[in-house]
């Protein structure tokens, strides 16, 4: 019995030296899980924010559309649905969306 105590007075210190040595450790490691998830928290946000930009801008878009009154809403909505359909028609939409009439072409 009396060399047990002695077995464990002599290595108390070693283990304390070993346990302080791992929760240090386990604190770094800890810090860095940490920083990790910040830097991809933060490009998260940053992709969210850029879709929402996007997204604004359509809705934007559409505004202008609907508001609008030069334009011809039931025909850019039934281009928006399928384009074969403007195109069978003779007429190609432009840049912003808005279908150009391009029938009166010169027959030969």
């Amino acid at each position: 019995m009396g060399d047990l105590i002695g077995l464990v007075a002599v290595s108390a210190p070693f283990l304390m030296v070993l346990g302080i040595v791992w929760i240090s450790s386990q604190k770094k490691l800890e810090a860095k899980r940490i920083a990790v998830t910040a830097e991809h928290s933060a490009e998260k946000a940053a992709q969210y924010a850029s879709h929402t930009r996007e997204l604004e801008e359509r809705v934007r878009v559409l505004e202008r559309i609907v508001t609008d009154r030069g334009y011809d809403i039931a025909t850019q909505i039934e281009a928006l649905r399928d384009t074969r359909t403007v195109e069978s028609r003779g007429q190609v939409e432009s840049r912003n969306g808005v279908p150009l009439n391009i029938e009166k072409q010169e027959r030969v």
